[in-house]
């Protein structure tokens, strides 16, 4: 099973750890997800869910 995270990037910053040290970050906005397709064995082959990031229009 693949395992992983839908989103948006949003920018980049930085943290520091105890050390002082700067980690760069990336910003993701993760979500709200829907289920936009449904894939069966019987008709694909296999069993899979593809997902779509809901965004909010801009005025």
């Amino acid at each position: 099973m693949v395992e992983g995270l839908i989103g948006k990037k949003l920018g980049m910053t930085q943290v520091f750890d105890e050390d002082g040290n700067a980690i760069p970050v990336t910003i993701i906005q993760a979500g709200p997800c829907i289920v936009v397709q449904k894939k069966t064995l019987e008709k694909e082959g296999y069993d899979s869910v593809q997902l779509g990031l809901v965004e909010k229009k801009k005025r």
